[in-house]
């Protein structure tokens, strides 16, 4: 199976997004990809005021899009995550409403090959933190999920699913890894402190643990609201090895085969998830 990690500079306009998006999955497919994975928020990243503006439900374009480009290349395609609004309310009414009523999910959408969406997972951990001075409240714009989610790729193989700040949660890792997941997909927006400081070493650390390829599509470049994403999305595989890397300064993809018979061969080699002993950790 050949994978890429798109990385893009997303704004608030949510169609020029798509447009973007569209251009790049294409072009990936061309090469022979049949999974694809988007960045983080990649139909709008900007303010919480953008946000909740550019805010869809699954029924909207953004995933209509995703599900048809899905069918048409007839690839797996991991819609990194969008801003999900889940309220019914209308659009007037939910621009309207005090911000703890407006809160969205941040919702990653797996699309299958037929164009059916095969599972949503909801970012379960928040990103409320200060990196370098500057403090980010994702609680603020954002309901958690409350559920581990994985789905299945065409050939069979499981997909773990996590999103951005949950790559600091290795629990969340193990128990997809314990349910059979052999890819985990990471959609992320990662600032540029934490991009060049903590993304790679985390990225490789969670592959080699849980012996998992982790396709890595980050956000790039500075986005409507004052944040900077660090680019150098990655492909990994379970040896820790990164097969594929992308820069930190412009959109792009990149290309990588996963060989899951090299996999089988590595956790035969090293059966940790055997050795594991549960009963004396807790």
């Amino acid at each position: 199976m050949k994978a890429a990690a798109i990385q893009l500079g997303s704004g608030a306009d949510v169609e020029a997004n798509i447009v973007a998006a569209d251009e790049l999955v294409r072009a990936a497919a061309a090469e022979g990809a049949t999974l694809v994975v988007l960045p983080e928020k990649w139909t709008v990243m900007g303010s919480p005021e953008d946000l909740r503006a550019g805010a869809q439900t699954l029924e909207g374009s953004a995933i209509a899009w995703a599900r048809a480009i899905a069918a048409e290349l007839k690839l797996d395609l991991v819609a990194g995550s969008i801003a999900e609004r889940r309220s019914p309310e209308t659009d007037e009414q939910f621009a309207g409403g005090a911000p703890a009523d407006r809160r969205l999910a941040n919702a990653s959408v797996h699309v299958g090959p037929d164009g059916e969406i095969r599972a949503v997972y909801r970012k379960l951990h928040m990103f409320d933190v200060e990196i370098e001075g500057k403090r980010y409240r994702e609680s603020d714009t954002d309901e958690p999920g409350e559920e581990v989610i994985s789905s299945v790729l065409a050939g069979g193989a499981k997909l773990g699913m996590a999103i951005c700040y949950d790559l600091r949660f290795p629990e969340l890792f193990r128990v997809l890894a314990l349910r059979g997941a052999r890819v985990v997909a990471l959609p992320a927006a990662f600032t540029q402190p934490t991009t060049r400081d903590h993304w790679e070493p985390l990225i490789r650390a969670r592959a080699i643990e849980n012996q998992v390829f982790v396709v890595a599509a980050n956000q790039v470049g500075t986005h409507p609201g004052g944040h900077h994403s660090g680019g150098c999305s990655l492909i990994v595989d379970p040896w820790g090895t990164v097969l594929a890397r992308a820069d930190g300064k412009a959109p792009g993809y990149v290309l990588a085969d996963l060989d899951f018979d090299g996999q089988d061969d590595i956790r035969r080699r090293v059966p940790l998830l055997e050795h594991r002993r549960p009963e004396v950790y807790a």
